[in-house]
């Protein structure tokens, strides 16, 4: 859950501009009876009717006292939102909690709560909320929902006044805003386990021995609350100082997700687009990885990665597991398509090292691009991919064939470079591919007599 934002109303009292404020608050029957009164007033006048006078003087005031009246009332109204959960998966809903106090020593008249939200959360809410006794409080809660990603502002919540008669109208706004954060859907998807997913890290970790014999050891100088039966006599003795055996320091197997957000490789919009599943799978996947232990990054074609290039941009380790994980859900929330044409960038990321599993989401790949994705396969222990065609995506729903697909190509250079390459078409389901990628990934390292399962 998410505190909001909490702040009073502002009237926005002052001058000339407060009595236009006052007077452009008249409802549809204020302005009547206003204009009721002046024509009434007008033929008393033209007939001599000084009863008719009266009455049109009366219909004239009413609404202008009322909206006097309701202008220089000095509510204090304090007001908060708080977002449960304030990050929410497409297609998932969060509901938005509303809180008016009075504050001020006396009560309030009829109140007209209402929130802006953007239309893709659905219509605005409105609350109409009874008189408030001094220092009570209401509280409200709507719900939104959005099948698109992305971040979305709430607020400013506003207060309608009205006065008793409905004469006159008057909003005041508060300052405070919050913000919804929709990201991508999450599939589950099975712990399988590729072959050859990460070299020599065995079941996803790696313990690397400092002590391989006696000659071998690498010492530290001794810390306070070290055990002393770790003390290495030999070089304490050769530093003049007491030393101790390090201990095996174990390491965390790596993944790296790519993710291809080019433009020219993908066509389409909307949820149910190549782009939306391939944002989609990179989410399933860092999730998925990061509950089975690893360290992961996401990388981008234009060579960026997150959650950051401190330790090649690897993150999960400890108390960082949870940051890392929102750090990057946050930014696939927000991703959108890349200028670039190419994928050098994300390659020259790759070449600086770093062993570990790679699973990457392509759109379409032609023969150069191809190329370039082949030679990442050298840099990682094991290479998974994903690659959309555009050809089946764009079809319409009643089958009416679309363009033909352009990924044969790059799939078959994938596949030669020690890939394990798979077509994503239309309505493909991320959680079979997963288990098809694992059968292919196991057979081909049977087959070649290495690396086992």
């Amino acid at each position: 859950m998410s505190a909001g934002g909490t702040g009073q109303a502002e009237d926005g009292r002052g001058g000339r501009s407060g009595v236009r404020t006052a007077l452009a608050g008249l409802t549809t029957r204020g302005r009547s009876f206003l204009a009721a009164g002046v024509a009434a007033a007008v033929c008393a006048y033209a007939l001599g009717q000084s009863d008719l006078l009266r009455v049109g003087l009366l219909l004239a005031v009413l609404p202008l006292v009322c909206a006097t009246v309701l202008y220089r009332t000095r509510y204090r109204v304090a007001g908060s939102r708080r977002l449960s959960p304030a990050r929410v998966p497409a297609t998932g809903e969060a509901r938005v909690h509303l809180r008016v106090e009075n504050v001020s020593r006396l009560p309030t008249g009829l109140l007209m709560l209402q929130d802006r939200v953007p239309y893709v959360l659905g219509p605005r809410p409105r609350f109409v909320l009874d008189r408030v006794e001094a220092g009570g409080r209401r509280e409200v809660s709507y719900r939104v929902r959005s099948d698109l990603r992305g971040r979305y502002p709430l607020g400013p919540l506003q207060l309608r006044l009205t006065d008793p008669f409905g004469m006159c109208e008057l909003t005041r706004s508060f300052s405070a805003q919050d913000t919804l954060t929709v990201i991508p859907r999450v599939v589950p998807l099975p712990p399988v386990r590729f072959g050859g997913e990460a070299k020599g890290y065995g079941d996803g970790r790696q313990r690397s021995l400092a002590l391989a014999g006696e000659d071998d050891v690498i010492p530290r100088g001794y810390r306070y609350g070290d055990d002393l039966r770790r003390v290495h006599w030999r070089s304490t003795a050769r530093h003049g100082e007491l030393m101790v055996r390090r201990e095996e320091q174990p390491q965390r197997a790596r993944c790296t997700v790519l993710l291809d957000t080019r433009g020219a490789a993908f066509e389409g919009a909307g949820p149910d687009s190549a782009f939306e599943w391939a944002v989609s799978g990179a989410a399933s996947v860092l999730v998925h990885m990061l509950e089975r232990g690893f360290t992961v990054r996401l990388l981008t074609d234009t060579g960026s990665a997150v959650p950051g290039e401190g330790a090649d941009g690897f993150a999960g380790a400890g108390q960082g597991t949870a940051d890392a994980a929102g750090l990057m859900m946050d930014t696939l929330a927000v991703i959108d398509h890349s200028d670039g044409t190419g994928l050098s960038r994300a390659y020259d990321v790759l070449r600086g090292g770093g062993e570990g599993l790679l699973v990457a989401f392509f759109g379409d790949l032609d023969e150069e691009q191809a190329a370039v994705a082949a030679r990442m396969r050298r840099r990682s222990g094991g290479a998974v991919a994903f690659v959309l065609d555009s050809g089946s995506w764009l079809r319409e729903p009643a089958g009416v064939p679309g363009p033909p697909g352009r990924s044969g190509e790059g799939l078959r250079m994938l596949r030669e470079a020690g890939w394990t390459a798979l077509g994503v078409e239309r309505g493909a389901s991320l959680e079979e591919l997963w288990r098809l990628a694992d059968r292919e990934r196991t057979g081909a390292a049977a087959a070649s007599g290495g690396e086992g399962a």
